[in-house]
């Protein structure tokens, strides 16, 4: 009989360590301010590059880059969603960074391509509009990428 309390708890204990790892995996995030001052930041240099002052233009994509490369180390981990938790590294998926840094990537060449299309085809401000839609895709597809790697995170075996 006292086996198999001593099961019973030793189960029991598991599914408690489970729903704990579980409510940090769900902590894996980056702030919806990254997003958006990303967007932002796109459409405003797409702007920018349909006024026709290419100086101007590299000036400020400098900048951006600059500010991007200062923030993003410190924000694209995933580690800091909330002010409330820090989520240990050996938690989230070492390859974050990456994804959302071949993502940023893609989202550049969708950026040219957009506007070469829109170009050929006769749009008065062709980096403007591919600039927005793309930062639609930004402010809509970081968090649902996030999503994908909570979910993937937990898949992970819950025990070490």
């Amino acid at each position: 009989m006292d086996h198999q309390r001593d099961l019973d708890d030793a189960r029991s204990a598991l599914v408690t360590v489970d729903h704990g790892r579980r409510r940090v995996i769900d902590e894996i995030d980056v702030p919806l301010w990254y997003w958006a001052g990303l967007a932002v930041g796109w459409v405003a240099l797409g702007v920018l590059a349909d006024t026709g002052r290419p100086v101007a233009t590299a000036v400020a994509t400098f900048a951006f880059a600059t500010a991007h490369a200062a923030v993003a180390p410190g924000i694209i981990t995933g580690r800091r969603g909330s002010r409330r938790l820090r989520v240990s590294a050996e938690t989230v998926p070492a390859h974050l960074p990456a994804l959302i840094v071949g993502a940023l990537v893609l989202l550049t060449g969708a950026t040219v391509a957009g506007s070469l299309v829109l170009e050929s085809d006769g749009a008065q401000h062709p980096v403007s509009v591919a600039s927005v839609a793309v930062a639609l895709v930004i402010v809509l597809g970081g968090p649902r990428l996030l999503a994908a790697v909570r979910r993937h995170a937990g898949r992970g075996p819950a025990l070490a």
